[in-house]
């Protein structure tokens, strides 16, 4: 008997398995002796139910868009004028699907790519305004669709929007984040013996980004067509479930080759985040959000990665970041970190295959992240509370941490715990014009480094991190993240600052015993001169105190300081008295030849604001002086001798200051470190990613 299931979507994943539904219909199997969801994520149906469950995604497809030219370009003619635009699926698209017992019942975050295919728009053959018959080429009809959606025909994608966003999906633009249109009003027919997908009767509606950029803001909102797809999925896991328990799993092969191919692969364990999947808030409190990120990790290595749960001290560690870019002329004039989460703690590694290619054989699955082979964490995951355990507990470098590192006896947790704190006044459009933000995550595991002792010619400890660049609607206690851009891997999110013009230097103060720092600095001129430097700390372990800008005879105005905001005390916690780590701002002391900020020692409060890893802190003034070589002196909180980076800064001259913008400053090649310290100017803006560098491969783009 033919099996099918149509479903009109608002999409909240409903009545899947129990208390396992909520867990798969957020993307992850979960092992037995899992905790049961908190309050914000309730479990759905407490009959635990017995079968197959497929996680499938598109195999190969095609989707049709019907639009109303006179619609879409704002025409008060009360005839429409039809156009059809046709478009292939990208072969494996990663827009999963949950099949249970042959039904479909939910979708997971996730989008298709979408291939104009020849003769792509094709007009009514009664619309001589065209000047095209349905035979014409698509270069002409094109011509016919506003400049912005013409221009980004080629790059377009169908992506998955969370159910808070009011529709099921969106059609937006893969390289710059722009969304056209977003989708209402959907059916979706499951064909279980064909294993098809049809989604048929979808609006397309009129977002207000492009609204915005035709010049109609009125126009939001507004029914231009109609869009349908035709999809052959297939299944990527298939999970045999009893009593709402997983009992085993498998993985079947990929029918089709992944464009663009599969990587090659670097010798070790290498564990990247492959994608930001997303950004979401998920609580509030009265001033502030808890924010988490979706992330799927990639092994880019060749040896299996160890991913044993807790209480083994063996697996990574997630931390998640929010930065903001904005001020000045461009809105890039400064890089600030506005939000840090605790370290999500991971388990059971799932074999997926966002990198491109998965190869299991002679790999322990589960425990072991296998070579090529991806691992997803949706940003519920990643935010659920009872699964962050502090970043105080570990250390950076070997990734070390105690078993009881995440333990939550002793306190209650509300909306913004642990997630990643955010101030609302930090993402409030109207408070930030023309800001952008970047959700950076890494995985920290002590695996690479116990490899980096036997093998330090295969160390890949210092490409944990990657970044997405979003743009934040919504407020003004509920913010929608909106993905800008594709995934950086392996570089930390002040490489999006560098990418400006911004001049960013690696240090590596004791090589083969400690982690890695980044200084960043960029000048301004408005008038007069803005300074402004900043410090991230990656995965250094003694992490830093003190910052000293070398200066002549210069006075300064607008002296400041930021630094994201920490996380309260909780029982358990790590910090000195369970107190948490302190907020207290910089001092700054001023004299003829310096301007230095800096926190207490670690002797004098072990709690102290010191910039530790994963965090970044912005130093900056004013002056009536251009810029000129100059030296900052870095100093650490828990040991070792300061070391020196090349800056800029003012300096007195007997020429007037030109009110005109000066040169990038461009620090000399090689800079004057201690003696220890390893220091490697990116005279560009471009941070180096690696201790020793070496052909890298080029991991398949999630779409």
């Amino acid at each position: 008997m033919l099996k099918k299931t149509v479903i009109a979507f608002t999409f909240c994943v409903l009545l899947l398995l129990g208390n396992y539904a909520v867990q798969s219909a957020k993307g992850r199997t979960r092992s037995p002796g899992r905790s049961t969801p908190n309050a914000q994520h309730p479990t759905l149906n407490a009959q635990p139910e017995t079968g197959t469950l497929q996680k499938m995604i598109v195999e190969n497809g095609s989707v049709t868009m019907n639009l109303d030219l006179n619609g879409l370009n704002g025409s008060d003619s009360l005839v429409a004028r039809p156009a059809e635009i046709h478009f292939a699926v990208g072969a494996n698209s990663f827009f999963p699907i949950l099949v249970f017992n042959d039904l479909l019942r939910g979708l997971e975050p996730g989008s298709m790519t979408l291939i104009p295919v020849e003769a792509a728009v094709s007009a009514s053959r009664t619309d001589s305004s065209l000047g095209e018959s349905a035979a014409g080429t698509s270069v002409s009809q094109a011509t016919r669709l506003p400049l912005q959606l013409s221009a980004s025909l080629k790059q377009l994608v169908i992506e998955r929007l969370p159910s808070s966003q009011g529709a099921d999906l969106s059609v937006r633009d893969s390289n710059t984040g722009f969304t056209f249109f977003n989708i209402q009003g959907l059916q979706y027919e499951y064909d279980a013996n064909a294993q098809s997908l049809a989604i048929t009767n979808g609006r397309l509606i009129v977002s207000k980004q492009f609204a915005n950029a035709l010049g109609r803001p009125s126009d939001a909102g507004a029914a231009v067509g109609r869009i349908s797809v035709g999809a052959v999925m297939q299944p990527t896991e298939i999970t045999q479930v009893a009593n709402g328990q997983p009992t085993s799993a498998i993985m079947p092969p990929i029918q089709q080759a992944l464009s663009p191919g599969a990587p090659t692969l670097v010798p070790g364990p290498d564990v990247i985040v492959g994608d930001i999947e997303n950004v979401e808030q998920q609580g509030n409190n009265a001033t502030q959000v808890g924010l988490a990120i979706g992330t799927d990790s990639c092994n880019n290595g060749d040896q299996p990665i160890d991913w044993f749960q807790l209480p083994s001290t063996d697996h990574p560690l997630v931390p998640q970041n929010l930065y903001r870019m904005s001020g000045g002329t461009t809105n890039d004039e400064r890089f600030e970190q506005i939000g840090q989460s605790w370290m999500k703690h991971t388990f059971e590694a799932l074999e997926d295959t966002v990198c491109g290619t998965c190869d299991t054989s002679g790999c322990q699955t589960g425990t072991h992240l296998c070579p090529g082979c991806s691992d997803p964490y949706v940003s519920f995951l990643n935010g659920e509370q009872d699964q962050i355990g502090s970043r105080a507990w570990v250390n950076p470098f070997t990734g070390s941490f105690p078993s009881n590192a995440n333990d939550h006896s002793g306190h209650n947790h509300d909306g913004v715990s642990h997630r990643i704190l955010t101030n609302m006044t930090d993402l409030i459009p109207a408070q930030n014009p023309g800001a952008t933000y970047y959700g950076e995550a890494a995985y920290i595991t002590p695996h690479e480094y116990t490899w980096c002792q036997t093998h330090p010619d295969q160390c890949n400890m210092f490409n944990n991190f990657s970044y997405k660049k979003f743009m934040v609607s919504g407020g003004p206690t509920n913010f929608v993240f909106n993905q800008a851009g594709n995934t950086v891997r392996m570089q930390p999110a002040i490489q999006a600052w560098a990418d400006t013009g911004a001049t960013v230097t690696e240090v590596e103060p004791d090589p083969g015993n400690d982690g890695k720092f980044f200084v960043g600095y960029k000048v301004t001129n408005g008038g007069g001169f803005h300074y402004e430097y900043v410090i991230f700390n990656m995965n250094l372990d003694r992490a830093i105190q003190s910052f000293s800008v070398s200066l002549f005879s210069v006075n300064l105005a607008n002296v400041g300081f930021h630094a994201p905001p920490q996380h309260p005390g909780w029982p358990h916690d790590g910090t000195q008295g369970d107190a948490g780590f302190s907020s207290t701002p910089w001092d700054v002391t001023e004299d003829i030849g310096s301007i230095t900020w800096s926190t207490e020692t670690f002797a004098t409060n072990q709690n102290a604001n010191a910039i530790r890893w994963g965090t970044l802190y912005n130093f900056r003034f004013d002056s009536d002086f251009p810029p000129t070589p100059s030296k900052a002196t870095i100093g650490f909180f828990k040991t070792g001798s300061p070391v020196t980076v090349e800056v800029a800064g003012p300096a007195f001259s007997d020429i007037t200051p030109s009110p005109t913008p000066t040169p990038p400053i461009t620090p000399t090649p090689t800079p004057t470190p201690t003696a220890t310290a390893t220091v490697t100017p990116t005279p560009s803006g471009t941070a180096t990613p690696r201790a020793t560098p070496r052909p890298r491969p080029t991991p398949h783009q999630r779409p």
